[in-house]
């Protein structure tokens, strides 16, 4: 077999050619037709619809079809960029987003520490049932309760009535109240499901590890901050990319189902400003052009969160 030699270390590893991945193939052909389903899934969900993007270059209009409708270039990147609503969606995406990043990133983290350091595997395993739960409930009868809870007279409602000492109706009526809302909503619905992976990670821990640091007199805290932490963090990093990376794509979902014209200054997203855009107002090509733009915004953070990481932690996904 033929072979290249490695720069850094001096070792040698196998090329790729024709001849390789033939015998390769027939020997191990049973594991590629096991991966055959996933890459047609792919192909045909995933990157055959990738043509679609063309539609934000021209002035799509169903009855005259793809062919027929006008090529307009980057009319709608240009209608988008200069738009009234351009600084608003941009900017309530990001807030909720850092939001998200700040307090619902975290509060798994916190919660699978806190269950790590819990003795009694009996009382582990009711909470973690307790924080599970919330995850398999629909996300409309989540946005269902949460008007409910909401609502004038509602216990969220008399609850910050008492606190602040004012006197509210419905919470979701008030701009400055939906990114809280929306923010520890989520945490609430994902905190259990969102430790498990963390967990996991921590079950691979050496327990020698800990013995030695009791040896040496370190307490719960100190155990936690020098060992745990740091044994787990390629996970966090890993996890912390890939939720960089979807920084502008908001759970539209939920947003359209909890917001209204009053919350628009806090709550109207690029995600929702698409709906609208395209679904109510039928404006395909101004829809699809947004669309594209956030991706791209999308890969650009995935790529510099991804360097960064790779620089000063050697941990990366690609």
């Amino acid at each position: 077999m033929k072979t290249v030699k490695n720069n850094l270390s001096g070792s040698t590893r196998p090329r790729l050619t024709g001849a390789v991945w033939k015998r390769d193939f027939r020997k191990n052909y049973f594991a590629y037709l096991l991966i055959l389903p996933v890459l047609v899934w792919y192909l045909v969900f995933c990157y055959a619809p990738m043509w679609g993007i063309l539609i934000s270059f021209k002035d799509y209009k169903p009855l005259l079809g793809f062919a027929g409708s006008k090529w307009v270039g980057l009319k709608h990147f240009r209608e988008f960029l200069t738009g009234p609503y351009f600084f608003r969606t941009v900017k309530n995406t990001f807030m909720l987003n850092i939001w998200g990043l700040g307090f619902g990133f975290t509060a798994p983290i916190l919660l699978s520490l806190l269950l790590n350091e819990v003795k009694s595997m009996k009382f582990k395993k009711v909470v973690q049932t307790i924080t599970y739960m919330p995850h398999f409930i629909s996300l409309i009868v989540i946005c269902g309760l949460i008007h409910i809870f909401t609502q004038s007279g509602g216990i969220l409602t008399q609850l910050v009535n008492w606190i602040t000492g004012t006197e509210h109706s419905s919470l979701l009526g008030y701009a400055q109240m939906f990114r809280p809302i929306y923010t520890f909503s989520g945490i609430w619905q994902n905190i259990g499901w969102d430790s498990i992976i963390y967990l996991s990670a921590m079950s691979s821990i050496d327990p020698g590890l800990y013995e030695a640091a009791e040896i040496d007199g370190a307490g719960r805290f100190r155990k936690m901050w020098h060992i745990t932490l740091p044994q787990i963090s390629p996970t966090i990093i890993i996890l912390f990319i890939f939720a960089v990376g979807g920084l502008m794509a908001s759970g539209h979902e939920k947003i359209i189902l909890l917001y209204n014209s009053l919350t628009y200054e806090t709550s109207d997203v690029i995600a929702s400003y698409i709906y609208r855009r395209g679904l109510q107002e039928a404006s395909y090509s101004f829809a699809t052009a947004v669309g594209l733009i956030s991706s791209v915004v999308n890969f650009i953070l995935l790529w510099m969160t991804n360097k960064i990481a790779a620089k000063y932690s050697e941990i990366s996904i690609f």
